[in-house]
């Protein structure tokens, strides 16, 4: 399974309708592959869209977007608000649920890592060892790391009811001293992964995101 992370930076003021035609084109193109989310940003980088799609491989992402295009059903038509568009390709972590229509929302946080290169093998050992301890606390909704685009990255998002909860959470789960991930993994003799640059952003879905 793979997902590709789509995110549009928009024009100033261009959200509402640019939701409104997307939906719109959406309910022609879901009959070939349906969406995983779609959020905006709420805090963070303003005026941005984020649209997930699950895949079982890029053969099948290709013929998918091929059949819609050519459909007329895709893309919506929304060029001329958008000011910058990016791909990426996301491979899950093997503990990385898959992403399902559920209600778990409706914040949340994409928290995107850059790391040293040659750091992954290391990043998987300790998200692995450590997880269940902070999933104690509440779900996680996706752990990626990226495949095609902005390589040396990997994302984990987490959905929260509201902000006061997801500070709440955070810090039960950092009291443990085993979270984050690295923390349990020093005290077990291990090391902690090295990373280069840390950025976050909240999101909220739109009205037609089966991920709410």
């Amino acid at each position: 399974m793979i997902y590709e992370m789509r995110t549009y930076d928009l024009k100033p003021r261009s959200l509402p309708e640019v939701e409104k035609r997307f939906g719109e084109a959406y309910e022609k193109r879901k009959k070939y592959s349906e969406l995983a989310a779609f959020w905006h940003t709420e805090i963070g980088p303003l005026n941005q869209i984020i649209h997930v799609w699950g895949y079982k491989d890029l053969a099948e992402r290709a013929k998918v977007r091929e059949a819609a295009v050519k459909d007329g059903a895709w893309p919506p038509k929304i060029s001329e608000f958008i000011v910058h568009q990016r791909s990426e390709i996301m491979i899950p972590f093997s503990f990385s649920p898959e992403i399902k229509p559920a209600k778990v929302g409706p914040f949340f946080e994409i928290r995107t890592y850059h790391f040293a290169g040659g750091e992954l093998p290391t990043i998987k050992k300790n998200w692995e060892n450590a997880i269940d301890v902070r999933l104690e606390f509440g779900p996680v909704v996706a752990v990626w790391h990226c495949e095609i685009g902005k390589v040396n990255t990997f994302q984990h998002i987490w959905p929260y009811k509201s902000l006061d909860q997801r500070e709440e959470i955070r810090k039960k789960a950092h009291a443990t001293g085993l979270w984050p991930a690295g923390k349990k993994a020093e005290k077990e003799g291990g090391r902690d992964y090295n990373l280069v640059m840390q950025e976050n952003k909240i999101v909220v879905p739109s009205a037609f995101s089966p991920l709410q």
